[in-house]
């Protein structure tokens, strides 16, 4: 019977924490899918940046992937407010300073 009074306490505190997060989201102005789809976002920003880093020469294809990617990072990272990513901003700038230099390089191509 105590089994049951501890898992019961335990769900209750666990409820009671997913709830007061979904609160403190929604106080921030946010949706609670614009910030799940910006802690996606930036576990591939992480990704983007290494590999803006590691690779200065793309084939087309890794190029069109780039772009692709980065303009879902860019999306999600715009619903959010600034405040929320100021910790992210040199990787954001690096990786939007590449997906310039593609979309140039793309654009003296055509």
């Amino acid at each position: 019977m105590e089994f049951l009074a501890v898992i019961f306490i335990l769900f209750t505190v666990i409820l009671f924490l997913t709830v007061l997060a979904i609160a403190q989201i929604k106080m921030a102005g946010m949706n609670v899918t614009d910030f799940w789809s910006f802690i996606k976002a930036n576990e591939t920003l992480d990704k983007l940046y290494a590999f803006s880093i590691k690779y200065d020469n793309l084939t087309p294809q890794q190029q069109i992937i780039f772009m692709q990617e980065a303009d879902k990072i860019f999306e999600a990272f715009d619903k959010v407010p600034d405040a929320l990513w100021e910790e992210e901003y040199q990787k954001y700038m690096k990786v939007l300073d590449k997906y310039k230099d593609i979309k140039m390089l793309r654009w003296e191509s055509k």
